[in-house]
């Protein structure tokens, strides 16, 4: 564990600036487009255009974090239910999923950390409340269920496109929609999370600790079943590495397909 530390700690980081990235968006369109003070509040009195429009919005800074350098070298998993189904599938070691689930906890704490002092009070608003995760009016035994199967969708176009030579460059795209639809159309269950660390961050300003439970197993729980499924699967395509984004020319720190494979077939299964 020490060595896989000292190596690959780059990647770490990576992975808790993703996060943050990622927290810090969320918490500026929230404001945005949720806050009575914000024009585009004002102007979009439906709750479902504001939640599509967020859901674009999310989705986009999720693709943006795929494709950006940080996450081409890391893998942009910026998540510990995705890291965690990559480990069951043995392309990511146990001493590198512990360095990322830390890394994205710690990631993900600091992003709305930075979004408190560049919001100010406004994020601290109950229709903001630290862009919290909470179940809807059914109650949290249908945002478990939902975060959970919603979890297992995502973890399984993911797997399925990715594994796919013709597809695999596109695996952020396919992520970034379903980011946006589930916004868009399951928020009103669960609050839409899919992400233990990114419900965590929220938790401390909001004071929302009772809810939690949820956001820390449901989306582990639908991810790790869609890599049970993978591994089972007749006919699957075998799962050849843990980046989101293998078409590039950064070092890959995972137990990686591709490098096994012959020269020409590398090139084409990488995307090019």
């Amino acid at each position: 564990m020490r060595e896989a530390w000292k190596r690959h700690w780059p990647e770490y980081l990576m992975e808790a600036a993703e996060l943050a990235l990622f927290m810090l968006s969320a918490c500026v369109f929230v404001v945005l487009l949720e806050h009575p003070d914000s024009p585009i509040r004002r102007a979009i009195p439906g709750a479902l255009p504001r939640r599509a429009l967020m859901g674009t919005a999310m989705g986009a800074t999720a693709v943006a974090i795929v494709f950006s350098p940080l996450g081409k070298r890391s893998g942009a998993h910026f998540n510990p239910a995705v890291t965690l189904a990559f480990w069951r599938l043995d392309r990511v070691t146990g001493a590198d999923a512990l360095g990322y689930v830390v890394a994205q906890f710690a990631g993900g704490a600091a992003g709305v950390a930075v979004a408190s002092g560049v919001l100010g009070s406004r994020i601290a608003h109950p229709r903001v409340n630290f862009a919290a995760t909470v179940p809807g009016p059914h109650g949290a035994g249908v945002a478990f269920c939902a975060e959970v199967a919603i979890s297992l969708v995502l973890m399984s176009v993911v797997l399925a496109v990715s594994s796919r030579p013709h597809l695999a460059r596109f695996t952020g795209f396919f992520a970034g929609a379903l980011v946006a639809t589930f916004i868009t159309f399951e928020s009103p269950l669960s609050g839409m999370s899919m992400n233990p660390a990114r419900s965590f961050a929220s938790t401390p300003g909001s004071g929302l600790w009772r809810f939690l439970w949820i956001y820390f197993t449901a989306p582990p729980l639908g991810m790790l079943a869609a890599a049970e499924v993978r591994r089972h699967l007749p006919g699957a395509k075998a799962v050849l590495c843990a980046k989101l984004h293998h078409a590039n020319d950064h070092r890959c720190i995972f137990r990686c397909g591709y490098a096994r494979r012959e020269p020409a077939a590398v090139t084409v299964a990488a995307g090019g």
